[in-house]
């Protein structure tokens, strides 16, 4: 990563805090502010392009998720103020730090747009929940308190955007998966006598 890779130098600051520490924090938060940028702008794709039968309700949803998105980049940026380093925000730097694959261009259905939605909001909780123990174990709680505080609200939105494909309606009839079986059973045994029955008429002719 070239802007991660090149110290920056820090602001002064009273936060005691050692410089060589928050350097190394603020290059993980300047790289979380990029794929945050980049997952913002991902799911404003999905909202000006979706399609279907439920538009209206994953219009307004993903709309939802973005403005929640932006306020974690202010967050992450302010925190790299805070440790007295320069917050790295712009679309191209968004682009070339971003941890996160491209979104699809060839997608407009609803639930293509949750599944690729889904794909990315799962790496992105994996690298909150990394940085949580990496930024505590060089002593800045704080980060790590904001990073545990990001990733519980984005672990939920994951469950959002999962319980709508995990919600498809089951191929099998209702009155067919009966837990004690009777239903089954007794369907079954329609079955056989109207084919009996069929088989009767047919000898009689």
């Amino acid at each position: 990563m070239g802007h991660e890779s090149t110290s920056q130098p820090l602001h002064p600051t009273r936060i005691d805090l050692p410089a060589e520490e928050r350097q190394h924090i603020i290059a993980i938060l300047n790289r979380t502010l990029a794929s945050t940028l980049d997952l913002k702008t991902q799911v404003k794709q999905a909202h000006w392009n979706v399609k279907g039968m439920d538009f209206y309700q994953l219009h307004e949803l993903f709309d939802e998720l973005a403005s929640e998105l932006d306020e974690f980049v202010d967050l992450f940026a302010e925190r790299v103020t805070a440790l007295g380093g320069l917050a790295l925000g712009t679309a191209r730097v968004a682009a070339a730090e971003s941890t996160l694959p491209e979104y699809p261009f060839d997608i407009w259905d609803g639930k293509d747009h949750i599944t690729a939605l889904a794909d990315r909001y799962a790496p992105y909780a994996k690298l909150l929940r990394d940085n949580i123990h990496i930024t505590d174990d060089l002593g800045d709680a704080d980060t790590a308190d904001l990073y545990t505080e990001v990733s519980r609200e984005i672990d939920k939105r994951l469950w959002f955007l999962e319980a709508h494909l995990q919600g498809a309606a089951s191929s099998v009839p209702k009155a067919a998966v009966k837990s004690n079986g009777k239903t089954s059973v007794a369907a079954a045994k329609a079955n056989g006598k109207t084919t009996t029955a069929k088989s009767k008429k047919a000898k009689a002719k």
